[in-house]
């Protein structure tokens, strides 16, 4: 009797393992990943500084290292001076222009004094005319030398956006790191040249992953963002780590459709992408599989 008890306890251990070893199953698998950017060169030339190596953390807004600006700042320079030599011709046009303003002045006196004498009869309409040809070629040799102002100002504007253009480049030829993260691949070394667009680097911020998994269409209901739900990754060989996740998206469409879809049990074969997000604590790597379980 004993032992037939003995027998049905061992059995019923044996069901409560296997129910137990069920309700521990993972709900979905996956791999972790990360955003990854690929930082490129925005100047073309030598990088004479380039300080990064693969695994290294770097703060936004770092400087990495910088491409060669002598022929920038030679441009630079012979554009101010330009622009310096093209703003002394407003200097001389703004004195011949007071020049000629002083000559109107005494010519007005001039036309005053003959309106005068032509009064009294001192004068004749000749000299009247004369004087009014003069004032109006006074006014017109004013105005030619205003609007060769006019011109040499635009100038002097469009050589200070060429120096404007030349300094953003310049800006624009240190390698500024722009998000915090690990360096993952470095694709130059120092010294040699680059061009504009060539990748650098590529980094991604590693302190929160992502863990892409796929869910059947029956799980699909189940499954909602904002969620928490229990993330799994390998420990050792037996054992597990877990941290707590967070849906954050769902795929709105499948991503595998049978061919026919007519009975229930078809239906729930369909996969849906499944993106939940974790802090990572320095254990997860980009890759790395993993697992989720929805109700912990």
């Amino acid at each position: 009797m004993k032992r037939i008890n003995l027998v049905f306890a061992a059995a019923g251990l044996l069901t409560m393992v296997s129910c137990t070893n069920r309700n521990d199953q993972p709900d979905a698998y996956g791999t972790f990943e990360a955003d990854e950017i690929t930082i490129s060169s925005m100047a073309t030339g030598q990088l004479l500084r380039f300080d990064i190596e693969e695994g290294m953390l770097l703060d936004s807004g770092q400087v990495v290292g910088y491409v060669d600006t002598t022929d920038l700042h030679l441009k630079k320079m012979q554009a101010i001076d330009q622009q310096a030599a093209t703003s002394s011709r407003l200097g001389d046009l703004s004195a011949q222009v007071a020049v000629q303003e002083q000559n109107r002045e005494n010519i007005l006196v001039e036309q005053r004094r003959v309106a005068a004498m032509l009064k009294d009869g001192a004068a004749t309409q000749k000299q009247m005319d004369d004087i009014n040809s003069s004032l109006k070629l006074i006014d017109k040799q004013i105005a030619s030398i205003k609007t060769q102002s006019t011109g040499i100002t635009g100038t002097v504007s469009s050589i200070g956006q060429q120096i404007a253009q030349l300094e953003e480049s310049i800006r624009k030829s240190a390698i500024v790191n722009p998000v915090k993260g690990t360096v993952l691949t470095k694709f130059a070394e120092r010294d040699e040249v680059t061009a504009f667009g060539k990748p650098l680097y590529r980094i991604a911020d590693m302190s929160t992953m992502t863990l892409r998994v796929y869910i059947s269409g029956v799980q699909l209901p189940h499954v909602k963002t904002g969620q928490k739900v229990q993330v799994r990754f390998d420990k050792d060989e037996k054992t597990n780590s877990t941290l707590e996740g967070v849906v954050t998206w769902i795929s709105p469409t499948a991503e595998f459709t049978p061919k026919t879809i007519q009975t229930k049990e078809e239906r729930v074969n369909l996969v849906y992408a499944v993106k939940v997000q974790v802090v990572n604590d320095g254990s997860l790597k980009i890759g790395m599989p993993g697992e989720i379980k929805l109700n912990p």
